[in-house]
């Protein structure tokens, strides 16, 4: 494969630190949750920001592939909600729900969408085999 692009990004202190982006566009603090025996400060953390790039890049595969097929997606949305679970031997692990709101197009067509936009999205591709993700389409 030829890349296309690269993204660089730098962490300082880990979950309750900083990260920030080589091009300086992206700067922001992390917090740890609550849920997590964090402070539950006003930072992000890496689950909302792998989240955020799910769901900006399964919304492209998704207009890729109606796009191909000449479907009106309209006002779609994808949301990316990411678990962070531990097992009981202790090892960490991400599971992903990608739920689309597609309000131009009835159940069937938007699942069979969303399911080949699974099969072309970049992150999907990379999460194959490796992080158990769920397809859901909304009303």
């Amino acid at each position: 494969m030829k890349t296309l692009y690269t993204a660089s990004a730098i962490a300082h202190g880990g979950r309750a630190g900083k990260v920030e982006s080589s091009d300086g566009v992206l700067e922001l603090d992390l917090s740890v949750p609550k849920e997590m025996g964090g402070d539950g400060g006003t930072g992000t953390n890496p689950e909302q920001l792998f989240a955020a790039g799910y769901a900006a890049c399964f919304e492209s595969a998704l207009r890729l592939v109606a796009g191909n097929q000449e479907k009106d997606l309209g006002d779609a949305s994808i949301t990316a909600n990411v678990g962070l679970s531990r097992d009981s031997s202790g090892n960490f692990g991400l599971a992903v729900e990608l739920v689309g709101r597609t309000p131009n197009l009835p159940r069937e067509e938007a699942e069979a969408l969303m399911a080949e936009a699974h099969q072309v999205c970049p992150y999907s591709r990379a999460t194959r085999g490796n992080v158990d993700v769920g397809l859901t389409v909304e009303d």
